[in-house]
């Protein structure tokens, strides 16, 4: 890391946010304001240096356009927001501020991305072997699938040709060839696991991704904001990696 650490700004303090603060007060950094329902970001000036965004996706843009009228960078691992994606970016170039994005800051779930990349263009010449998606996360997360299980599936059909659409409803009957389902689990105090499914009438190959706790994507965010301190642009956090 740089000498000088950025001073951070949390929006969102939810089980995110609270990791983060933990983890970037264990790693130096300063917190110089937490903003959350009841004490929510203003246009006015403020000592932080980049505001890693945990909160939700109907939030990102009206945060976003504060944190840029103001000219600070800004970390997002909010997800759900890609409707509004056109619109952010252009907010970023427009004031000239630094940007990065993800599904998942996980360092391992990025490296995770690059094995099922490889994987589904192995497999992309043998039409025997079906590809699937699992998920389970806690039970109080809200969007279904999870930001990062489309991640991958969007991963997946770039590289297997025989899949062209992702289904991520429950199937009550046979399903198409071309579709890549994508199922979902919510219960218990599960942080997040992922498993893709590689299977044949004569085997399986399960690639799985376990969250123990959610450090990894503390520490990740935190990495991202250090990488993005002083510089200015659009990026996806693998772009950085």
């Amino acid at each position: 890391m740089k000498n000088k650490l950025p001073k951070i700004a949390i929006i969102g303090f939810g089980a995110m946010g609270r990791e983060i603060k933990l983890q970037a007060e264990q790693l130096g950094y300063q917190i110089t304001n937490i903003f959350d329902i009841d004490s929510k970001i203003e246009k006015k000036d403020y000592d932080f240096d980049i505001a890693l965004d945990f909160s939700t996706a109907d939030a990102l843009l009206p945060n976003l356009e504060i944190i840029a009228s103001i000219k600070k960078n800004m970390i997002v691992g909010t997800t759900n927001w890609k409707k509004d994606f056109n619109k952010a970016k252009e907010l970023v170039e427009k004031n000239n501020i630094g940007f990065i994005y993800s599904s998942n800051f996980s360092i391992g779930m990025q490296n995770f991305f690059k094995i099922v990349k490889h994987s589904a263009k192995l497999f992309n010449a043998f039409d025997d072997y079906d590809i699937m998606l699992h998920e389970l996360h806690h039970k109080r997360k809200i969007d279904s699938p999870s930001g990062t299980a489309l991640s991958l599936g969007k991963i997946i059909l770039e590289e297997c040709e025989r899949k062209t659409e992702i289904e991520t409803e429950a199937m009550h009957s046979k399903i198409a060839p071309n579709l890549l389902h994508i199922s979902s689990t919510r219960g218990g105090e599960i942080t997040g696991t992922h498993t893709v499914f590689i299977d044949s009438i004569a085997e399986t190959i399960e690639l799985t991704h376990r969250s123990k706790n959610r450090m990894g994507l503390a520490r990740g965010a935190l990495f991202a904001a250090n990488w993005i301190f002083g510089k200015k642009g659009f990026y996806n956090f693998s772009d950085i990696l």
